[in-house]
């Protein structure tokens, strides 16, 4: 797009397509002249169907050829590359041949714990408290599509401090008879939020 607006108004660098080339993170990785580099690619998975194995030859090599340049970039210090994948699709075999694979747990009540006292420091621990129980409860709710993750517990919180919810409206003793406030923060699906309603609804009509 750049070369085209360029070329409206006769600039001259146009005649070479190297002006337009910007290095990506790969790119950057591979020349970085300060020794070795971490390389994150994130969420993988949701990705183009072919990038993982578009990476393949990339990584074995540790090279890849700028087509529009014939240029060979070549990496000094191979990289650290870290690449995450949350497992909505699966990855091609041969890719994940190339990997070395560490599964990471969710994180468990301590360490959730000190995940909101980072972003959090200065929520009371009380109010920290009734938020993890209202969180793993809903998690272990059967049948949720998506159950919530550390950034709507973050999130949630969040709104809870800014709207001053009292501790009195998360001390349900059971999720599935409560409708939670802001449990739009938490429940990111349609079909999960319908079904946490309709049980709340049928447990206040049970309870006339």
């Amino acid at each position: 797009m750049s070369r085209l607006c360029d070329s409206q108004f006769g600039d001259a660098k146009v005649k070479d397509i190297a002006n337009y080339i910007k290095p990506g993170r790969l790119w950057e990785a591979f020349e970085a002249k300060n020794g070795r580099t971490v390389l994150l690619i994130d969420e993988i998975d949701k990705a183009d169907i072919e990038f993982p194995n578009d990476l393949l030859l990339e990584l074995d090599r540790m090279e890849f050829l700028v087509y529009e340049t014939g240029q060979v970039v070549k990496a000094k210090t191979r990289p650290i590359v870290i690449i995450t994948s949350n497992n909505e699709k699966e990855l091609p075999d041969a890719f994940l041949r190339r990997c070395f694979f560490h599964y990471i747990r969710f994180p468990d009540r301590p360490t959730m714990e000190q995940i909101v006292d980072v972003h959090f420091p200065d929520v009371k621990k009380l109010m920290v408290r009734e938020a993890l129980n209202v969180f793993f409860d809903i998690r272990d709710v059967p049948g949720l599509k998506k159950r919530p993750s550390t950034s709507e517990l973050l999130d949630w919180i969040k709104l809870l401090v800014a709207d001053d919810i009292p501790l009195e409206a998360l001390r349900a003793k059971d999720v599935k008879t409560v409708l939670l406030p802001l449990h739009g923060a938490l429940l990111k699906n349609e079909q999960d939020v319908h079904m946490l309603e309709r049980l709340a609804f049928l447990a206040k009509r049970e309870g006339r």
